[in-house]
């Protein structure tokens, strides 16, 4: 196998474009995900339309100890892994109290415990042979607190904070950290989330592009990179830092509540 990228969450969404463009450019994909039958129909895809070779781990990331056996899977493999793609994740619809506890647990443990926990056993061979890219799917969730989805745009702010903090570790290394910041993208996350009829979660971006503009920016070894956005959200993105804390909170509240039908 050659240039082997192990991407999770790779049968749907942003996941499965990522492994699409991986395996257009001729790369081999170790996929990762729960779904054992889109795993299969990924992998008969991209061997049928590339010629590439699939690797399927049918795996629940919410598991303890599922990052330890997905790293287990790939060594006892004996696969060299040049791009891990940390893609996986899930999002919820609520107020924080009101919500189901093992839910955002199994939240946390998916978008934060997994993501890191990944990188951890994957950067050191990396940084011991010189080589190796990292793209962590964060979320421009990450820049906002965000009532109603208290969590996940936590996890997601955790998941920036920590992609940006190795960068800076890594300044001195030919390894890579890039984080991806999607706006609300068509992915089924708004289905899955209880996010229908919000005004926020409206107009939703492309998958292919967002996954196109996270793997340039990973391949040119960039730091950050926003996909996804209408240029009115990236203005007032950018004014966040300047704005009342209180004026934010209600605008994001206000964006995430359920309209009536």
């Amino acid at each position: 196998m050659k240039n082997v990228a192990l991407i999770t969450g790779a049968s749907s969404g942003i996941g499965k474009e990522l492994a699409t463009i991986h395996a257009e450019n001729g790369n081999d994909i170790v996929a990762v995900a729960s779904n054992l039958s889109r795993l299969q129909d990924l992998r008969d895809e991209l061997d049928a339309e590339y010629g590439v070779n699939v690797i399927i781990i049918a795996q629940d990331l919410t598991e303890e100890g599922a990052a330890k056996a997905v790293f287990g899977a790939v060594q006892e493999a004996g696969i060299e892994i040049e791009y891990l793609m940390n893609n996986a994740g899930f999002g919820g619809h609520g107020k924080f109290h009101e919500r189901d506890w093992e839910q955002d647990a199994r939240m946390i443990q998916l978008n934060v415990v997994v993501l890191t926990e990944l990188t951890r056993l994957f950067l050191p061979i990396f940084v011991e042979r010189k080589h190796g890219r990292i793209l962590n799917t964060s979320s421009t969730a990450s820049l906002v607190p965000g009532p109603l989805q208290a969590v996940y745009y936590a996890t997601k702010a955790y998941v920036t904070s920590f992609s940006n903090a190795l960068a800076g570790e890594l300044h001195d290394s030919p390894v890579t950290v890039t984080n991806l910041m999607p706006g609300a993208t068509n992915t089924g996350f708004v289905t899955s989330s209880g996010l229908e009829g919000t005004d926020m979660f409206s107009d939703l971006g492309s998958p292919v592009r967002v996954a196109k503009a996270g793997y340039d920016a990973m391949m040119r070894g960039e730091i950050d990179v926003v996909s996804g956005l209408r240029l009115s959200h990236r203005i007032t993105l950018s004014l966040v830092p300047f704005l009342p804390k209180r004026l934010v909170l209600s605008q994001v509240r206000e964006g995430q509540e359920v309209k009536a039908r």
